[in-house]
Parts: structure tokens; C-alpha cells; sequence
């Protein structure tokens, strides 16, 4: 007879990841289920593979005990249609030869598309991590179609909870664990600020943090975007560490002013592991830019975070973000001379940074793995 309460162990979990970004939410939610045992693997494909952006994948198989996959999916320039074709292609036959008890997939860009739709049409037992965000782009909508082709959920609020739920997928399939990251924020990093400035070169004390990802539904404009937020923080005499852009199409126009920038009071890194980049946030004055850890790391450390642009509109909510455009140069003004060095109080909207202890409590119970395909 089975024993329905005994924790279920040893099955395989595939990460399928493609960014730094994603890594750092997958990561938590890895070693927790590896020390509570089962196997590991990673999927490594789309940005980790490209020297450009830090050729991360190395950053990746410093996981110990685990099994590593790679697939290089694009080159410089691929358009987004052929990388997600390219991916579904690669990963079909990956599974084809390994197939995974639970594939878990982080959410919006066109690997966990790709890796989405193949377990979808496979019938290999999928979990998508963070969906029910709004961001109003392409993302979101990736988002929502990964959504519907995951067999669970685990969403980082209620408010995603929610939207997961209208989307028509039932209660038992939907997890809220909150935001993987903030698990390792939580905690310390584990190295000192001191470490970080020596290991990334970063000469300055006193600095903030610029993150500015192209908007695919912007890329035109994306690059007169850049320049208009640099200006202003050029003209403000303050330092600081940018982490380069993503790989949507419009980053050769940010890389463009990026590479204008004076060397003196810009540190700009093409990537960075995320331990590092968690005592980084701890010790900056403020956060810049349009990147999700501007909303929603951000908040959770206290730090003031300046959002701008439309790649993040409604998808989060704290008094510690202020937002504008790119265009706006008083209020970019007004944050930097205001709220530089100003922290305020927690944010637990996305979590207390408990994320992995509830992914594996869901993943080791009996009735997770009794969830049917059929929706």
C-alpha cells in the first residue's frame, strides 16, 4: 500500500534557464529540492551561451552534484520567431533522450515558451514559476500562454494567484510561494561588499545601480530612451555600477550609449553571480532602470528604486519605487537628489524569502505528482 504521507523523493527536476535573471530564481528553488532528494538538472541555453552577456553558463554549472545540458539557440541578432522555433527543436530532441519527471520553467521569455509548448505536446509534467505578472509587452503575453500550457503554478503574490485563477486554471494547480530571488536576499550573501567592488573592479563607495532592458514593443525608440535617462544621470556627478541589457531587440542602441559613457563614474558589467549582486543591492543608494528587481527586490531590501519607462507598468506596487519615463528629466532629477541613500522599511508583497521551503513542500507531497494533464 502507498503511504500518502510520505515525502516523495528522487524523482528528476530539469531547470530549464536562459538568462542570469531566471537563474537567480531557479537556483533556490534547486538546491532545496536537492538537498531534499531529488535530482538535479539544467537546460542552459539562450543568453547563458553568449560572450557578450558574461557567457554565464559557467556561472550555472558552479552548482554542484547536478547534470548540465547545453544548446546554443541564437546568434547576435536572431529574430525573436526563429530563436523560439530553434528552441522547441533543441529541447524536443533533449527530452527525447532524457525525459524529465517535472520541468520547471521560469516566465516570460522564448526558451520557457519553447520549453512550454514541448512538455505541453509531450505530456512530461511541467511547473512554471512566476506567472500571472503584468508587464504589457510581448513578455506578458508569453507569459499567460505558458500559463496555460504548465500543468502548476507557482506565483510570487496573491494578486498573481489570481490572475492565474481567471485564466481558468483550477486552485489545486496554483502554489503562491512567493519570489524565489528574495530567498537569497533574505539570507546573507555569503561575501562582503568589499569582496564584490574587488572581484567586479568597482572603485566606488558611494554608488547606485542601473539595470535599462530594451521593450520589444519600443525598439524603436528604445535607443533615444537611453540616451535621455543616461544624460540625466551623467549630469547628476554621481557614480554607477550598470549591469548591461538583455538581448531584445534594441540592445545595440542601449550597448550604443552605454559605450559613451565615461569610465570614471560608470562600472558597467556584462553580468554578475547573483550572490554578488545581492550585497551589491544591499550597500547601493538607489536602483535605476527598468528591470523587475527595480519593483520587486528593490522594495523587499528598502532600497529606493526608480522605474522607468512602461516595461514594468502594473506589475508591482511599493512606496519605495517612483515612477516616470525616460523623458522626464526633473523627476529622474528630483529622485537622485531626494531619495539617494534613503532606505525605508521591508516590502513583503512578493514574500519573506521562504519560496524554496514551499516549492519543495509542494513538490515532495504525494497529491502534487497526482495532478492530471488533462485541464
Amino acid at each position: 500500500m502507498t503511504d500518502l504521507t510520505a515525502p516523495v523523493t528522487g524523482k528528476k527536476l530539469l531547470f530549464v534557464t536562459g538568462t542570469r535573471a531566471d537563474f537567480g530564481k531557479l537556483e533556490p528553488l534547486a538546491h532545496a529540492a536537492q538537498q531534499a532528494g531529488f535530482e538535479i538538472g539544467f537546460f542552459i541555453t539562450g543568453m547563458h551561451m553568449m560572450g557578450r552577456y558574461g557567457e554565464t553558463r559557467l556561472e550555472v554549472k558552479r552548482f554542484a552534484g547536478a547534470e548540465f545540458f547545453e544548446f546554443v539557440n541564437q546568434r547576435e541578432g536572431d529574430a525573436l520567431e526563429f530563436i523560439l522555433s530553434k528552441t522547441i527543436l533543441g529541447f524536443s530532441d533533449f527530452v527525447h533522450e532524457h525525459r524529465p519527471d517535472l520541468v520547471i520553467i521560469h516566465g516570460d521569455r522564448v526558451e520557457a515558451l519553447a520549453a512550454s509548448i514541448v512538455c505541453a505536446m509531450r505530456y512530461i509534467r511541467s511547473a512554471h514559476i512566476e506567472g500571472g505578472e503584468v508587464s504589457g509587452t510581448i513578455d506578458e503575453s508569453i507569459r499567460h500562454c505558458n500559463t496555460k500550457l504548465c500543468a502548476t503554478h507557482f506565483v510570487s503574490s496573491e494578486a498573481a494567484r489570481q490572475r492565474v485563477l481567471a485564466l481558468g486554471e483550477a486552485p489545486d494547480r496554483v502554489y503562491n510561494i512567493g519570489s524565489p530571488e528574495l530567498d537569497t536576499h533574505a539570507r546573507p550573501s555569503g561575501v562582503t561588499i568589499e569582496e564584490v567592488k574587488t572581484r567586479y573592479a568597482i572603485p566606488f563607495d558611494d554608488y547606485g545601480i542601473v539595470i535599462f532592458h530594451p521593450v520589444t514593443s519600443e525598439a524603436d525608440t528604445i535607443g533615444a530612451q537611453a540616451k535621455s535617462l543616461f544624460a540625466c544621470l551623467e549630469a547628476s556627478g554621481k557614480n554607477f555600477v550598470v549591469i548591461a541589457p538583455n538581448n531584445d531587440p534594441g540592445t545595440d542602441e542601449i550597448f550604443a550609449t552605454l559605450e559613451q559613457l565615461p569610465s570614471e563614474r560608470f562600472r558597467i558589467i556584462p553580468s554578475m553571480r547573483f550572490n554578488y549582486f545581492s550585497e551589491l543591492m544591499k550597500n547601493a543608494a538607489v536602483m535605476v532602470g527598468n528591470s523587475s528587481a527595480g519593483v520587486r527586490e528593490a522594495p523587499f531590501l528598502g532600497l529606493p528604486s526608480l522605474d522607468v519607462g512602461t516595461r514594468q507598468n502594473n506589475r508591482a506596487q511599493s512606496m519605495s519605487v517612483t515612477a516616470c519615463c525616460a523623458h522626464e528629466t526633473q523627476a529622474i532629477i528630483k529622485f537622485l537628489s531626494n531619495q539617494w541613500g534613503v532606505r525605508s522599511a521591508m516590502n513583503n508583497a512578493y514574500g519573506k524569502g521562504l519560496a524554496s521551503v514551499q516549492f519543495v513542500h509542494a513538490v515532495s507531497s504525494f497529491v502534487f505528482w497526482q495532478i492530471g494533464f488533462q485541464k
